[in-house]
């Protein structure tokens, strides 16, 4: 299979997220010409949570047939880290799982027995289905005959599957917490060799390796020319990282980014080869893997979902622009009481983990309670920043890099470190183009963040003398 040499056409980006499946149209020069959103509904099938692939499909064929008087010429997937996919003689053997499904007690006791050590795979004992190996160890046990002639691929060579009826695997979805890959030796872990789980994926390639073209019936349904070839695509928040590297400022210098959405991701960029050994595991800590196979020291947490849980998703969101100076005006209020919130909402999951929720001086006012929900996020990332050695630079990508409260605080809480967003679109589809083009650009720069006004080292330091307390009455 060939590299992606430069498109001189348009560029399709499928970008298929746990929360939102989005689908964007870009020119040659790195341009959006235009974006398609849809919702994701999980399947329940016998009391178990599935991805609706075949829903997607069929809103992404949709998609797919607005663009068919455009000079389509590549198709690019990118898909979130967690989804694993089984095929049967050419078919989706079944609707794969959703990795917010809770795997039963006593299967994932036995496949924990199984794992490597942190140290070899950079994967965390993750909860539900979030170690693709977990979701593995299961589905052989629901569906043994179809698992044992199964050929697996991530859900991003998924979609590259359906479209050109190719399948292979690719590194950044293989080295994303899965428990099948070893970072440093650039090889399936040891696990996944004995458990016969390494020999049944597809072919691995690159993820700027084109599989194929369009299937003639995905051309005629589509209007878009059998032509059109479709790349092998990569992990989401791995495409973000390879869109901030087109900026000078972060390229190949000591940075981090922090892509933001429903997880929010610490991606270490290290200036020089660091050891992620050590890396606490029990704080959500892990090693993600490049598009160039190299190991990536990240940290994360469920950012997005925590804030719509404090918020309520019916009420207006933290990053819409009109509300930013209310927000912001709510601050010193916020600051003074103090009102702060305990971290966690979702039990199992970033740096405290073991962490019970708490309000402290929760505020009746609707701004400030949505201005404190952006002092928690930005106290939560700055805790995992720490985690991986983050410094010296920081661009914040995705939904809450608008979100003014939450990027200030951040750059207030690290004031020896540059922290950016970007007023270009730099965000994961852009960094999908990049795999075609890795001299693009983005038009834009990066826009250095104003650190908050107010005391936030007092608010910090009670808030974790707080999360100490809490946590010692927990463990009593």
């Amino acid at each position: 299979m060939a590299s992606g040499a430069t498109a001189k056409g348009a560029t399709i980006v499928i970008d298929l997220g746990k929360t939102l499946s989005k689908v964007s149209l870009w020119d040659a020069g790195g341009t959006m010409l235009d974006r398609q959103v849809r919702p994701n509904v999980p399947l329940e099938i016998g009391g178990i949570r599935r991805l609706d692939a075949p829903a997607t499909a069929k809103w992404l064929l949709e998609t797919l047939a607005s663009y068919a008087r455009q000079p389509v010429e590549t198709i690019v997937p990118v898909g979130h880290g967690a989804g694993i996919v089984a095929l049967v003689n050419g078919k989706l053997a079944f609707p794969p799982l959703d990795y917010e499904q809770p795997i039963p007690p006593e299967v994932m006791a036995a496949y924990r027995a199984q794992r490597d050590p942190f140290a070899l795979t950079g994967s965390p004992a993750l909860p539900d289905g979030l170690n693709f190996g977990s979701q593995l160890w299961w589905m052989e046990r629901f569906a043994p005959d179809a698992m044992a002639r199964a050929t697996l691929l991530p859900w991003a060579q998924y979609w590259a599957w359906f479209l050109t009826g190719n399948a292979v695997s690719e590194v950044t979805s293989l080295g994303c917490h899965s428990d099948l890959w070893c970072p440093q030796e650039a090889d399936f872990s040891p696990m996944a060799k004995r458990l016969g789980w390494a020999q049944r994926f597809a072919p691995l390639v690159r993820a700027g390796d084109t599989v194929g073209t369009l299937l003639p019936e995905i051309a005629a349904q589509t209007g878009l020319s059998p032509d059109v070839r479709v790349l092998a695509g990569l992990h989401d928040s791995n495409a973000a990282l390879l869109a901030a590297r087109g900026f000078a400022e972060i390229a190949e210098n000591e940075a981090t980014v922090l892509s933001t959405g429903t997880w929010f991701i610490g991606m270490r960029l290290p200036a020089t080869p660091v050891n992620t050994a050590d890396l606490p595991e029990a704080r959500d800590c892990l090693v993600n893997v490049d598009v160039h196979g190299r190991p990536i020291p990240s940290a994360r947490f469920m950012g997005g979902r925590e804030i719509e849980t404090l918020i309520e998703i019916d009420t207006r969101r933290v990053d819409i622009k009109p509300d930013q100076p209310a927000l912001l005006a709510a601050v010193p209020e916020v600051l003074r009481k103090p009102a702060m919130m305990l971290p966690t909402l979702m039990r199992g999951f970033g740096p405290f983990p073991a962490g019970r929720f708490d309000w402290i001086n929760r505020p009746e006012d609707w701004y400030k309670r949505r201005a404190a929900a952006c002092l928690y996020a930005a106290l939560v990332a700055d805790t995992a920043l720490d985690l991986i050695g983050s410094s010296e630079r920081l661009l914040v990508e995705g939904r809450f890099a608008e979100a003014e409260v939450f990027v200030r605080a951040l750059a207030a809480l690290r004031p020896d470190t540059a922290v950016y967003t970007a007023n270009a679109h730099n965000d994961v589809s852009f960094g999908a183009l990049r795999l075609i083009d890795p001299k693009l650009t983005p038009r834009g720069e990066l826009v250095r963040v104003e650190p908050l006004d107010g005391d936030l080292d007092t608010y910090r330091n009670r808030w974790h003398a707080e999360i100490d307390a809490s946590l010692k009455r927990t463990a009593a």
